[in-house]
């Protein structure tokens, strides 16, 4: 195995990709190319992708992808610099955890995105 890119399906993904884009993701590919209308996106910051797509898009193809968002997953994304990273985007999210150093040495934050996932941040020093 050399990587693993989560394809998160969610119900707007419009606001979605606002969001990623708050906190510093880029779009790099899109369906349809053209970005209207877009039922999937691939987006990147630094070296964690991210992949969304809409729950109709598969409903057919996929019946099991029924459920709603968020509750289930979560998201652990190591960083360098927490400590600014959260200042940038402190105001721009909804914070479920603030900055703590962990019993086994990490520095940690967690927030919720626009669908209800939870993303936590860690600096391991």
């Amino acid at each position: 195995m050399n990587s693993l890119v989560p394809n998160i399906f969610v119900s707007d993904i419009k606001a979605t990709i606002a969001f990623y884009k708050a906190i510093g993701f880029k779009i790099t590919m899109s369906v349809p190319e053209d970005g209207e209308d877009l039922v999937w996106v691939n987006m990147v910051n630094g070296s964690v992708t991210l992949m969304f797509q809409s729950f109709e898009s598969l409903a057919n193809d996929l019946p099991a992808i029924s459920r709603t968002n968020g509750g289930s997953l979560l998201l652990y994304i190591s960083l360098k610099n927490i400590k600014q990273f959260f200042d940038d985007i402190k105001d721009k999210v909804t914070v479920i955890k603030g900055l703590e150093t962990t019993f086994y040495g990490a520095t940690e934050f967690s927030i919720t995105d626009n669908n209800g996932y939870v993303l936590t941040f860690a600096e391991h020093e």
